[in-house]
C-alpha cells in the first residue's frame, strides 16, 4: 500500500487530494495558499500522512505544448524532490471538469473547491493509469 497526494499547482492556490493504493479512490483534502509557506505545508502533509509519493499536475495547452504554468509546476516538483518522491500527471482540462462537477452538485462552491477537486481528478487519473482501478 502507498499513501499518495496530488497537487494542482497554481499561482495563487494549490489544490490537494489524497488517496491510498489499497482503495484507489482520490478525495479532495484541502487547498494551500501560495504565499511562501506552501512548500513547508506540503512537507508537513507528507510527514503527517506518511505520503510515499506526491503527484504534481502537469499542465499543457490544448495543442499539448508546455506553458508558463508548466514551468511553474516543474519547478515546484523539483523542490518537492528534496524530501519526497514526485511524479507528474497530465492535468489537461481538470479545472474545467472540476467546475462542471461542482455545478452539477447544486451546492455552493468557490475557487478553492475547484482547485481541490481538480487535484482529485489528477490523482484519480494517476491511480487508474498506475494501479489499474
Amino acid at each position: 500500500m502507498a499513501n499518495l497526494i496530488a497537487l494542482d499547482v497554481g499561482t495563487k492556490r494549490i489544490g490537494v487530494a489524497v488517496a491510498d493504493t489499497v482503495v484507489p479512490v482520490a478525495i479532495p483534502l484541502t487547498t494551500l495558499d501560495v504565499d511562501g509557506t506552501e512548500l513547508d505545508a506540503v512537507r508537513k502533509l507528507v510527514q503527517e500522512r506518511s505520503i510515499e509519493k506526491v503527484i504534481v499536475g502537469y499542465p499543457r495547452n490544448q495543442a499539448g505544448d508546455a506553458t508558463e504554468q508548466t514551468a511553474i509546476s516543474e519547478a515546484f516538483g523539483q523542490k518537492l524532490q528534496e524530501f519526497t518522491e514526485v511524479a507528474f500527471q497530465d492535468e489537461s482540462l481538470t479545472s474545467v471538469v472540476a467546475e462542471e462537477r461542482l455545478k452539477a452538485s447544486g451546492k455552493p462552491y468557490d475557487k478553492t473547491d475547484i482547485d481541490a477537486v481538480a487535484a482529485t481528478i489528477i490523482l484519480q487519473d494517476y491511480l487508474e493509469a498506475n494501479y489499474g482501478s
